[in-house]
This record gives C-alpha cells, structure tokens and sequence, in this order.
C-alpha cells in the first residue's frame, strides 16, 4: 500500500512539471514571436523594398488599416532605429526632380509617344525606386539674391547651367556676367523686352492706358513656353500674375532659373493630358513663339486652352505664322484661322507678327453652328474642371445656363475679386458668411505666424511661398501686404476648390502629395503645411517620403510651417536633427478657431544652409 501510494505521488509530481514545463514554453514562444512581428512584412504591404519595407527606414512605409495612428507613434518615440541622420544623395542629383526625370523613363523602358511629348509628362518612380537620400545643393551654392533684385540676376553658383545664354545670346535672355547670370528682359519674339512688349498688346487690345490689366479686369495670366518666364516678371508690375510653364526640356533649367529669381512658374507640358487647373481660370493665355504644333489632333490643344479661358478671354500668338508669306506658314495660318473660327473664337487684333483671339463671352455662336461641327460640344456627364491625370478632350465646354445668360465670368476687377465672393462658391455649397469666415480666420493665423518669426525672418528673406493645402486660398490672401507670391496645392481629393483660388486671382495647381511634386529642389522659401501630413498616411501613403519631398523643394534657410495633430508634430520634431531643418524652431499650441476640427499644434522650423561638404556625408 506504501508503495503504490509513492507511485501515484510520483506521477502526479511528474504532471504538474510537463504542465510547467508546456506552459513556460508556450509563453517563451509567444514572447519570441511577438518580440519578432514587427519585423515581419505584411502580404498586402505597398512599401518601398521587395518586402515592403523602406530602404531607408527599415520598417513598413504604411500603416495597418485597423492600427491605431497615434498609438503606431508613440511606439515609435521609443524606436531605437528611429532615424539621428539621412544619407545624402550623389552630387549628380542635385537638380533631380523624381516624377520629370527622363533617365528614369529610359531605365524602366517606359513606351512614351515622342510626338505627343509624352516623355515631358509625369512618369513617378515605383516605390522601390526612390532615393531616400538629401538632395545635395551644388557646389558653392549660396543664399539666392532677394527680390526685387533677383528678377534681374542670380548667382551662377546655384544654377550652373550656361548653355541657355549661349543658345540664346542674341535674344537676351541671360547673360552671364562672372559669379552671376543677368537677365536683360528679352524673349525670342521680344528683343527690345517684355515691358515694351507688355505695352504693345495693350495698345493693340485698345485698354485705357495702355495698361494689359485693362482696370483690373485681366489678372490671371497662362504663359505657354515661357522661357526663362521674363514675360510674367515684367508682368508682375501691372498687377498681372501669370502661371509660367515649360516642360523640362533640351533648353536645360529654364523654369529653375524663372523660380530662382522669384516669378511664379511651374514645369508642366501641353501632351496628352489636361494641365492641372480648373475650368475657367485664366484671362489670357500668352505663346511666344513657343514651338507648339497647335493643329496636331484636331486642334485638341487649342481645345485645351479654350477649357482653360474665361468667358471673353483672349489668346496672345506672337509667330511667323501670323504674317509670313512663305507656302508653309501661310498654310498654317490657314489652317488655324479656320479650326478657331469654327470653336467660336474671333480676332480681337492683328499687328506685326502678333496676332490676339479673343473666346466668346456666350454660347450664342455655338448655339448656331451645325449640328455636326467639328470640334463638337463637350457632353454634359463631361466635368470641365476635372485634370489631375485627365486625358485631353476634343471638344467645347459650353458655359452653364446662368454664365449664358450673364455673358461673363462675373468677377470683380482685381483687387476687389480678391475678397469678394465669387459665384462658383454655390457649386461647392459655401456660403458667403462661411467664406468671409475663413478668410478672417487665416489672416488671424499668419499674424500668429509672423509673430513666431518676427525674431528671424529678414526683409525679403521670403518670395517663393507653397501652401500644400490651400483650402479656399485663405492663407494666400492674409499675404497680400508682403512681397511674395503663393503656389495654392489643391491635393487631388479637395481639388473642387482650386477654382475659388483662381477666382480670386491667385494661382495653383492640383497635386497627389503621394508624389513628388513638379519643380525643380531648392525652389521655394517657405512651405506651409496645414494638416496635409496626418492626411497623407490617412490615405495609405509615407509621412517619411513626404518630408523628404518637402526637403527637396524647400530652400537653405527656408521655413516650413506644420500645423497639424499633436500626434503629427512629435513625430515630425523627432525628424528634425536627420532633416537638417534645426536652424530655428518653435513649436506652439495655437488658439482654437471654427476650422480646427481637431486639437491641433504649430511647429515652424528652419533647414540650414549646408557647410561646404556636407555633401559627402
């Protein structure tokens, strides 16, 4: 009995330690397998490397669907891999723009249309190829000379590329002049320069004064083929803005030296796709000898044009084909004359070798054409203000029942527009109190800001301004008293309210943030950045890449303004050492207004200027 009593003893003994025993390897395991899965790539990851993680980073570049934001942040605040430093990239980068870079189309073997000009137009780099790296001023760069001065020269440093005052050495475009490059004013088609030429179409237009801002009723301008974009800077003084655009072609850098002088410009191409403005949003559009077939397909950039004019707008065509007698050219005329006569399109004027259409304010000439006209009307499920990634169309808009009727766009003259309501404001549903509201809150916002800098901003230290969020334009009106001028980004998801932008007379564009954006580095002074971050993880993309981006546009001893989440800005501080944006900081807790819909923080930060060699990091 002794005995069998010991042996059940025993056995119980030798249970309770297996059951010890699988449980302690049971909770080993579980604490190696936990310890492990953050390191572990998800299956459905859109990250960066071949398993979905950031080259750089070295974690997963978007978040988990049902993870919580702020929670995944504050893991983070105790990451040791959390990044102190960036790699900088090669010097043969320093002027790389990642959506424009035709090296690229060539290395992933991309089938562009050359004719069309398809190899001008966007073309991102997937995820795996991104740099994620600084990109490196060249050597010797310096603190760009201050508006007003810039428009007339730049240091040769920042922009070394000369090829384009030789090319053009006889049309005044830039002359180099030791350490600096000048610009003398002149253009292909305007020798004498831009402000005699300026004048000239006024005169021919028969505005009071000679003045092209014909009493404040042109101000939005589109300059096609713009150059080094002389014609929007002598432009600037009548009042006039104007959105200089050019591809980035064989003349090397011409919209990098437009933006280092301080004249709003952007690199963009008329190709396949509808440039990336509303509707309606230019009073004039302007082509100087431009070297654009405007009879390829139809006359579908023409049509294009047309989408983007106001009622009554005008076409300003400086060429030979306008008055060379020679068989070629006269059959271009020819054949121009014809296609703008059947969109509806009159001559206002014909001197010289300019000549200016003007685009009807009704559709009264389109309501008595045949009803098999080419090119015809646009159909009514065709949403004219629709152009981020939007093919090209051939065909009119026709202007709505109320525009018909009015024969106009019914703008104030500028400055007036600037404030006052527009119409279009009823097809977004805002009301005109709602509107007034948000203009007085952004004044009372940037009076916050510059009251954060006053200590460090310097007189015309800030010219070239990115609002990545424009909303209504609010914090491009509280600028109107400073020197500056403003890029308005309507992300693709908001992008409805560009056109309240335009018809303020301010200009913008729409834009992904989930790309890189179309400007060459180092191009603006100051970026504000309201709530676009929290948004852009929101929306399965990298907060990484996009401050990375935002470094790439940003100038040497630039700002960057974040207002965002709490959450967002301790992120974004923890960046700033690897950024180089440690220049100067100050971070507050703003005052509450009708527009934050959240608690939110302002962080402004200062990027440094790069001591020589920097580069080699």
């Amino acid at each position: 009995m002794k005995h069998r009593v010991k042996l059940l003893f025993s056995r119980k003994l030798f249970s309770y330690a297996l059951i010890a025993l699988i449980v302690s390897l049971g909770l080993l395991c579980v604490y190696y397998v936990s310890s492990l899965a953050p390191a572990l790539p998800r299956s459905d990851d859109k990250g960066g490397g071949e398993d979905g993680t950031d080259p750089l980073f070295g974690r997963s570049l978007h978040r988990d669907d049902d993870d919580d934001f702020d929670d995944r942040f504050e893991e983070q605040d105790h990451n040791p891999d959390f990044p102190k430093s960036i790699p900088v990239c090669d010097m043969k980068f320093s002027d790389l723009i990642p959506c424009l870079d035709r090296n690229l189309i060539y290395q992933l073997k991309l089938k562009v249309n050359l004719t069309l000009m398809e190899h001008y137009e966007r073309h991102c780099p997937p995820p795996e190829r991104r740099y994620n790296c600084l990109i490196p001023p060249p050597v010797g760069y310096k603190i760009p000379i201050r508006w007003p001065a810039s428009r007339d020269e730049v240091w040769k440093a920042n922009i070394p590329h000369t090829n384009l005052a030789q090319e053009k050495s006889d049309q005044n475009w830039m002359v180099v002049n030791g350490d600096k490059i000048n610009f003398p004013g002149g253009g292909t088609h305007f020798h004498d320069g831009a402000n005699k030429y300026i004048t000239a179409i006024a005169r021919m237009l028969k505005f009071p004064g000679d003045k092209l801002n014909n009493g404040g009723n042109i101000r939005n301008v589109l300059d096609v083929g713009c150059g080094v974009a002389s014609f929007g800077a002598y432009l600037l003084s009548h009042n006039i803005i104007a959105m200089s655009i050019a591809p980035n072609d064989v003349h090397e850098n011409q919209i990098q030296f437009a933006l280092e002088r301080g004249i709003p410009s952007t690199l963009a191409v008329l190709g396949t796709k509808r440039l990336p403005y509303p509707s309606r949003s230019f009073e004039l559009a302007h082509c100087s000898r431009c070297r654009i077939d405007w009879l390829q397909r139809d006359g579908i950039l023409l049509l294009e044009l047309d989408r983007l004019l106001r009622p009554g707008g005008y076409f300003v065509y400086s060429s030979p084909e306008a008055y060379a007698h020679d068989e070629v050219n006269r059959k271009i005329w020819n054949a121009m004359s014809d296609l703008l006569r059947r969109m509806c399109w009159r001559i206002a004027s014909k001197r010289d070798q300019t000549v200016i259409w003007a685009k009807p304010l009704s559709n009264s000439c389109y309501l008595k054409r045949d009803s098999l006209t080419r090119p015809p009307l646009c159909s009514s499920g065709d949403d004219p203000d629709a152009s981020w990634n939007i093919p090209m169309k051939s065909c009119i808009t026709p202007y709505s029942a109320n525009m018909h009727r009015e024969r106009g766009s019914g703008l104030f003259p500028w400055p007036q527009r600037l404030t006052a309501a527009p119409h279009r404001l009823e097809e977004l549903g805002v009301s005109s109190k709602e509107y007034q509201e948000d203009t007085e809150i952004w004044h009372l916002r940037v009076t916050d800001y510059w009251k954060q800098m006053k200590s460090v901003i310097q007189k015309n230290s800030v010219r070239n301004v990115m609002d990545m969020k424009s909303n209504l334009g609010g914090f491009a009106v509280a600028l109107k008293e400073k020197d500056v001028w403003v890029m308005n980004v309507a992300p693709v998801n908001d992008s409805s309210k560009l056109k309240i932008v335009y018809d303020r007379g301010l200009i913008g564009t729409v834009h992904d943030w989930c790309e890189s954006f179309s400007t060459y580095p180092r191009t603006y002074d100051l970026l504000h950045a309201w709530t676009i971050l929290s948004e852009i993880e929101e929306h399965g993309c990298s907060m990484e890449d996009l401050l990375l981006e935002m470094d790439r546009i940003l100038r040497p001893d630039g700002f960057a303004i974040i207002r965002d989440k709490p959450s967002v800005i301790n992120h974004v501080r923890k960046f700033l050492t690897a950024l180089q944006w440690n220049g100067w900081i100050s971070e507050v807790e703003p005052r509450v207004d009708a527009l934050s819909s959240r608690e939110e923080r302002v962080l402004i930060a200062r990027k440094k200027l790069w001591e020589e060699g920097a580069a080699k990091m």
